[in-house]
């Protein structure tokens, strides 16, 4: 699944600029996860990452390549948790290193989307997620409580990194927190939109429409990612809706 590695190229390209801390996974360390949403009030909130107005990107991308992910990480640009005072630009993106995935079409896709839904259930104490899946963004408010107990982004990292891993098709997560401000959040954001689009294609193709280039709307998709269009025929030509694409 190579399709998003121009997307993961590029995000080391933008990130190039800034100083990373990096830590190994280390098993056993992660913030504690409650299993269910946490409400943390205004009231409550030390900040907000990613607040309204300022700069906000959340996006995954998945590859089989170890070149590009070859261990299990979490990568921080800018200031840690405790050291933030005020409300940040924020950024959550994460990569990932899966197994070759065999089977039909349809059944690597589901596979993808269960690996994709993870992000959903992962609930640190004191760290209140709140993504848009329409505005590709991520806001987090982070409870003075948690700042007090100590809360840092290597064991929010880490916690994201075990729930990941419970899926058995992949191999490797590196998490990356951005939070520099002189860091390109706009750029990010459009990496956000991009992968969404080749995840919306990627269900384009699973519902079997038809393959006329000429009338789909996901054509530029097609055009810029590379194995998109092989992906598209391979699937149409199994159907009854596909066209002579030459």
């Amino acid at each position: 699944m190579e399709l998003y590695n121009a997307l993961i190229e590029h995000t080391n390209e933008l990130l190039a600029k800034g100083s990373p801390k990096v830590w190994p996974y280390k098993a056993g360390k992660a913030w504690p996860d409650l299993g269910s949403a946490e409400l943390v009030l205004q009231s409550d909130a030390a900040y907000e990452l990613g607040a309204l107005g300022l700069g906000s990107a959340n996006y995954i991308c998945t590859t089989t390549s170890s070149e590009l992910v070859n261990r299990d990480e979490v990568v921080l640009y800018g200031p840690d948790l405790k050291a933030i005072k005020k409300d940040v630009p924020f950024a959550r993106i994460v990569l990932l290193r899966v197994g070759v995935l065999d089977g039909e079409d349809e059944e690597v896709y589901r596979a993808l989307k269960d690996i994709e839904f993870c992000k959903y259930h992962v609930y640190p104490e004191g760290y209140m997620v709140r993504m848009s899946p329409e505005s590709h963004r991520e806001q987090v408010r982070v409870s003075k409580k948690a700042i007090k107990r100590g809360i840092n982004f290597e064991q929010v990292g880490y916690r994201y990194i075990e729930a990941y891993k419970k899926d058995a098709n992949v191999l490797n997560v590196k998490v990356i927190f951005v939070t520099d401000p002189s860091l390109d959040f706009k750029a990010m954001l459009e990496n956000a939109k991009k992968a969404d689009a080749i995840t919306n294609t990627l269900t384009h193709i699973m519902e079997g429409l038809p393959t006329d280039c000429t009338v789909c709307q996901l054509k530029d998709i097609c055009d810029e990612v590379e194995g998109m269009k092989e992906l598209h025929f391979g699937v149409g030509d199994k159907g009854t809706n596909a066209k002579d694409h030459h």
